[in-house]
């Protein structure tokens, strides 16, 4: 899977949010000021190029839909940053958030209990 630009991600979490928009719709979610319809455009196609949306014709107007997940975008997400940043350990990744963020080791304990022994294997 390809990753997301900045602006790539942010138009993303709108259509994930929306499920079925048109570029309209986008724009009207977007903090001021309104950038270009073109633009927006322009960058839904290029997310239709690499595979993360899809659209139906209706006449002139496209609507565009999510064919990539945001869970299994994230998912992807976050097994390239503990290959990129941590040496593929989920171990490092987890010991640096209880090191750096200073997170509860019993919270992480509570969260690791909750997860269903199939999800390990």
């Amino acid at each position: 899977m390809k990753k997301l630009t900045k602006t790539g991600e942010e138009i993303m979490h709108i259509i994930w949010q929306l499920n079925r928009c048109t570029v309209s719709d986008i724009i009207q979610q977007l903090g001021s000021p309104k950038p270009p319809h073109s633009t927006i455009s322009s960058i839904v196609r290029i997310l239709e190029k690499k595979g993360f949306v899809d659209h139906k014709a209706y006449g002139r107007t496209y609507e565009y839909f999510p064919i990539i997940s945001k869970k299994n975008y994230g998912k992807t997400s976050l097994q390239q940053l503990v290959s990129n940043y941590f040496e593929g350990s989920m171990d490092r990744l987890v010991s640096h958030i209880v090191e750096e963020e200073k997170v509860d080791v019993e919270a992480i304990k509570k969260i690791l209990d909750e997860i269903p022994d199939e999800e390990w294997k």
